[in-house]
């Protein structure tokens, strides 16, 4: 390689690889110092989720990163809606979940999915942050099996009559007594046939359930339970035909791991920066804990797992196509990776701070309790070993890239 194909090469900057990219970072960056960082805490203690935050987030153009621009987003790709998940974990994932769950499970599955008259009515208030939305698909019974749906949409007239129950649904509510706005509903339509419907607030026979309350982690987000008695669902808020929900539901599936994955990311960048500053500030037995080799391992190693985490998620971003599907060994691997590396970093940093890190005023207690959630939502650990076993052994030389 010549001398000037080489500094092209190391020109090169994976995380932020345009002059859009930057300015997003930037625009991240004091979003995260001034609005989110300060409220984080007492919206976790408080379990409230934060409308106020998340529509100046939607002002801010933070909401609609992926979406075209003549639904009122950005027109970037996966690599933005990465940089916007990472950059929010790393202050309150909480939050970021509920915004990833309205820019990527609903508004980004419509962008693909849906048709021009679908978008034209819900794609400008998603990217405002006017309206907020969400994704039904894990139910009482059901969860990673998909196929096992029991919600059912039965064809009535011009439309469908939807029964059912959905449950831990992100942005379900924006407080006990307030629905969400908009949700994308997987229900069965035939026996191991799954079809997507749009739902909306004020629907006859959509209502609020249960909320979750006193969960672990991501308590910033507001987790609930769906009832769909009878509600007629016109024709128009069909996406796509009968029967295309599961390739719907596989594409979607595909880049919310790689957000997911970002969010773990970003728990873990976070966690190397409290252990540093504290193994800096800390002395035992006259000396910074810095030299201790006990700590040495914790940061070392925590910060080494971190760096590649944050490649292999940018890496699949760039390659990764938001409107196709197909692209799930990726997907899956950077997720199953990631939330791992994110988890065992903030175990490292509450193991760092010691006494500290245990309470609740040092930050890495509420991220070790929210990186769990990333090693089961968008899929299980378990569910990503199956999948990619499966892949690999069908196709060999997929192994390589």
């Amino acid at each position: 390689m010549s001398e000037s194909g080489s500094a092209s090469v190391r020109g090169f900057d994976l995380f932020v690889p345009t002059p859009e990219h930057a300015l997003l970072a930037q625009t991240l960056r004091e979003f995260v110092s001034r609005e989110v960082e300060p409220q984080a805490a007492a919206h976790d203690r408080s379990e409230r989720f934060n409308l106020v935050l998340f529509r100046h987030a939607g002002e801010l153009g933070l909401l609609g990163v992926t979406l075209p621009e003549e639904y009122g987003g950005a027109g970037l790709d996966a690599i933005a809606a990465v940089q916007v998940c990472e950059a929010l974990a790393s202050s309150d994932p909480g939050f970021a979940l509920s915004v990833l769950a309205h820019a990527v499970l609903f508004a980004q599955n419509l962008a693909v999915n849906g048709n021009e008259l679908q978008k034209k009515h819900f794609l400008p208030d998603a990217a405002s942050g006017a309206k907020i939305g969400g994704l039904c698909m894990t139910e009482p019974a059901v969860g990673t099996d998909v196929l096992a749906l029991r919600t059912r949409a039965v064809r009535s007239g011009e439309g469908y009559v939807l029964d059912g129950v959905k449950t831990f649904i992100t942005n379900g509510g924006v407080d006990e007594h307030t629905l969400g706005d908009a949700f994308i509903v997987y229900a069965s339509t035939a026996p191991e046939r799954i079809s997507s419907f749009l739902v909306e607030k004020g629907m006859p026979g959509f209502r609020l359930g249960q909320k979750w309350k006193d969960k672990l982690g991501v308590r910033a987000s507001f987790t609930a339970e769906l009832v769909f008695d009878g509600v007629h669902v016109p024709l128009s808020h069909r996406l796509g035909d009968e029967g295309e929900g599961t390739l719907h539901m596989m594409r979607n599936l595909e880049v919310e791991r790689l957000t997911l994955a970002a969010m773990s990311v970003g728990i873990a960048q976070r966690a190397v920066e409290v252990m540093v500053h504290h193994a800096n500030e800390r002395k035992t037995f006259g000396k910074p804990i810095r030299e201790h080799g006990q700590i040495q391992r914790h940061i070392a190693e925590s910060f080494a797992e971190y760096r590649a985490a944050r490649t292999f998620v940018y890496d699949t971003a760039r390659r990764i196509d938001l409107h196709t599907a197909g692209q799930r060994i990726d997907a899956d691997a950077t997720k199953l990776f990631a939330s791992q590396v994110g988890k065992r970093a903030a175990d490292s940093a509450i193991q760092v701070l010691g006494g500290y890190g245990y309470m609740g005023e040092y930050v890495v207690e509420r991220l070790w309790r929210d990186a769990k959630l990333l090693e089961i939502g968008g899929g299980t650990l378990e569910a990503h070993h199956k999948n990619l076993t499966k892949d690999l052994t069908q196709d060999p030389a997929r192994i390589r890239g």
